[in-house]
């Protein structure tokens, strides 16, 4: 929707006047330039090419440059220019490396004047000198920068950067013969066209490649750059050294920059993908916009002001085939949005509070944060009223300390250190974990690790061998999940409903009996035998140790059933007592017999272990079908996940995310498993894991976190016999002219892995380096070194 706010700016005699609007084109633009009178605007692109006046109300097509009836590689443009001296010059880039020239002051349709094909790669930018008129330059993909003089067919002076992309050039305002370079290395170079043999500065600005850079109009040796890091920095170019003057942390990776006229700390930036907003930044608040645009609903490929002495209006191109004109005073200012609040967690368990001071009662007991204990982790400092936005917000900061003997994050390091992840069968990763949390007092987090190990490890298969026992013998148990329970509290109905009855065809041979007037004994041949005189009331009981051993009641001591079913005072049955060696049933049944043996010490008399030779239970299978599908455990798996992530344990969350993998990976969405991912691993940074940080990320289910690792990864390597650094195009030293990447043991150059000693410098193949230090500590070379390989 269309803002009806206008604007109407005086320059020198003429008059700007404009509000915001946009206008549909017909095909995504990729660049956009404003020429110098401010009132035409050209539109370039892979299939577009036209000039667009700026009207008070709209914008009216003028030109179209795309014309002929075949089309050409030489239209698709990867940047376009507009001269700021010469109204009726233009200057493309096209995406098949030519460099081409447009003189709208010709007569024919064809407006195309030169051709510069010296290029190999796309052309990424191109620039005109802002005082001479016949100077154009040119940055491509194919490491190469040229500068053209119009008057002439082919370029005077080729620039290599040494680098594999050139992504941006733009010449110095203040400086005739500096201009600048931005690279995909993170590199910018300082150039003096006389000399294009060697740069005059190289400084590495960014963690990545570097998308573009802008000198500031007024400040002569200001310069602003924007990569893939997210950020945009400005560098003072007048030190001896490139020095860092301002930082602004962006949302995504920053595609232009653009300094704002008139405005000595504004800058506007637009992202390459992800945010389709136009931001204005005051570089003295680096983290909240000034300023922003939400006009466009695709990535905004392209950002120019209209007047470089005019900070009212911006236009802007982008791919959802829209050309804008934002004015800045329809723009929306995200500090009104902004929370007033915040709160942080310390390393050591320290919690901070910050709000406004207007919200934050006056509390007289409360004492100054000093940070005794440890290296304060916030610094609070007075607000000068003389610097900008001091009057917009002040903030009271209040931090609460952890007792010194309260707990720590001692155990997050330990455990972090000590869990097993990966290279091991999963039984033994749950054990190795469960015993690491046991050990460092997590009692609830060792149970976790033990119950995931018997779900998916221990899934209660029964062998027919342990189920087959005889009462009182001493073998192991094979129903490890079985409470101890006795028959006599539960319901009456309870043993005729799981009642085993052969005659009316029943096949189910995983139910017991439960009801004491039939007896169950079932052979291994599946086949029915008679009962015993010995009455079937069972107590099923865990014995201290790995050993459980089912007892026979003795029915004179029985009690009588209750007619209604009443809940005990205990949630289990209480323990009976176990003895090493157990009385014999007449000594037991004497005792039980006697006057003053108590009620509890009757039912303990009364259980009377069976002899070791009579088998009373006989089951020729499993209890229960252990064949459970594969998913029958997920959603109590995911709901653990939750639980200990809701609790603030994400360590627990992602050590399981990764353990399980597949198993509970579809369980959960992908946006919170990165969630959990990006915050264990800043923790794990914030304590400086970094191997327990980068093995998180290697091991990741998430497509978004695993490549965490795989980006702005650069190897600097020097000539090992001139220590110069190494260019990227092969074994060879451009400046020694030696192959730096020799093996000192066969002599042939290393093509793959290449291993070298830190001391000497000296290297090869690994196998060859191996077997050699395997009979000699010296090194293979000669040096004399000692070398160690471990």
């Amino acid at each position: 929707m269309e803002k009806m706010s206008r604007v109407t700016t005086a320059l020198g005699g003429s008059v700007l006047t404009g509000r915001t609007m946009h206008c549909h084109l017909d095909a995504p633009a990729n660049a956009i330039s404003v020429c110098r009178d401010a009132a035409q605007v050209v539109v370039a692109g892979r299939s577009i090419f036209k000039i667009y006046a700026i009207e008070e109300e709209q914008f009216v097509e003028k030109l179209n440059l795309r014309v002929g009836r075949k089309p050409s590689l030489n239209l698709s443009c990867a940047d376009v220019v507009w001269h700021q001296m010469d109204e009726n010059l233009l200057a493309t880039a096209a995406t098949n490396g030519v460099v081409v020239t447009w003189n709208l002051g010709r007569p024919s349709r064809n407006k195309q004047d030169q051709l510069f094909t010296e290029h190999k790669r796309t052309v990424n930018k191109v620039c005109f000198h802002p005082t001479e008129a016949h100077v154009l330059l040119s940055g491509s993909q194919d490491g190469f920068m040229k500068c053209f003089d119009l008057r002439r067919k082919d370029s005077v002076s080729t620039f290599s950067g040494q680098s594999e992309s050139v992504r941006d050039v733009q010449f110095s305002i203040r400086d005739y013969f500096t201009f600048a370079s931005t690279f995909e290395n993170g590199n910018v170079q300082l150039w003096d066209i006389r000399r294009p043999d060697r740069c005059e500065r190289m400084f590495t600005a960014h963690n990545g490649p570097v998308f573009c850079c802008d000198w500031h109009p007024e400040d002569r040796g200001w310069l602003a750059t924007g990569g893939r890091d997210k950020m945009v920095k400005v560098w003072d170019m007048t030190t001896h050294r490139a020095k860092e003057m301002h930082c602004v942390q962006t949302i995504a990776s920053v595609a232009r920059v653009k300094w704002r006229p008139e405005c000595r700390h504004h800058l506007a930036t637009c992202s390459m993908m992800v945010d389709h907003n136009i931001y204005v930044w005051d570089v003295r608040r680096p983290f909240v916009p000034a300023a922003m645009f939400e006009e466009h609903r695709d990535v905004t490929t392209g950002i120019a002001w209209r007047h470089p002495h005019d900070p009212s209006f911006l236009l802007s191109g982008s791919k959802d085939s829209s050309l804008c004109q934002h004015l800045f005073r329809d723009a929306s200012q995200p500090v009104e949005r902004a929370n007033p609040e915040g709160l942080c967690y310390g390393l050591f368990g320290d919690l901070a509070f910050a709000a406004k001071e207007s919200l934050v009662a006056a509390e007289s007991g409360r004492k100054p944060y000093t940070g005794d204990r440890r290296h304060p982790i916030f610094f609070k400092r007075k607000l000068d009223p003389a610097e900008p936005f001091a009057g917009l917000a002040s903030s009271a900061l209040s931090v609460f300390e952890t007792e010194p003997g309260g707990g720590g994050m001692r155990w997050f390091v330990d455990t972090a250190e000590r869990y097993a992840l990966a290279g091991r069968p999963l039984a033994e990763l749950c054990d190795h974990n469960a015993k690491v949390a046991r050990e460092l007092g997590r009692n609830q987090v060792a149970q976790t690790w033990t119950m995931l190990r018997i779900i998916y490890c221990s899934p209660g298969l029964v062998p027919t061998a342990n189920l087959n026992h005889s009462v009182g013998k001493g073998g192991s148990c094979g129903l490890p999940l079985m409470n101890s329970f006795n028959l006599k509290d539960m319901a009456p109905g309870l043993g005729s409903e799981t009642r085993l009855d052969r005659s009316k065809g029943d096949t189910r041979s995983d139910t017991v009996l439960l009801d004491s007037s039939a007896t169950l004994i079932t052979n291994e041949d599946n086949e029915e035998t008679e009962g015993s005189d010995v009455p079937a009331d069972y107590l099923l009981g865990d014995v201290e140790g790995e050993e459980d051993e089912l007892y026979l009641l003795d029915p004179e001591h029985t009690h009588p059933e209750e007619p209604e079913c009443v809940l005990p005072q205990e949630a289990f049955p209480l323990r009976h007592e176990i003895v090493d060696t157990p009385p014999g049933p007449e000594h037991l049944q004497d005792k039980a017999d006697s006057p003053h043996v108590s009620g509890s010490e009757a039912d303990v008399a009364s259980l009377a272990p069976v002899d070791s030779s009579f088998s009373l239970l006989s089951v020729s299978h499993a209890l229960y079908d252990s064949r459970l599908p594969p998913d029958f455990f997920s959603v109590l798996v995911r709901d653990m996940l939750h639980f200990y992530a809701e609790q603030g344990d994400v360590q627990m969350a992602v050590s399981v995310l990764i353990i399980l993998g597949e198993r509970v990976r579809k369980d959960i969405d992908e946006q919170t498993q990165e969630h959990w991912y990006t915050s264990y691993i800043d923790l794990l940074q914030r304590f400086r894991l970094w191997n327990v940080s980068n093995e998180v990320v290697k091991l990741s289910t998430s497509r978004a976190v695993s490549c965490l690792n795989q980006a702005s990864t650069t190897l600097h390597v020097n000539c090992s016999h001139c220590k110069r650094p190494m260019s990227n195009r092969g074994w060879v030293c451009d400046r020694c002219h030696r192959c730096a990447s020799m093996c000192a043991v066969c002599h042939h150059v290393v093509k793959g892995l290449f291993v070298w000693c830190q001391g000497c410098s000296h290297g090869g193949h690994l196998q060859h380096i191996m077997k050699w230090l395997e009979g000699s500590s010296h090194c293979p070379a000669g040096c004399g070194h000692l070398c160690e390989y471990s």
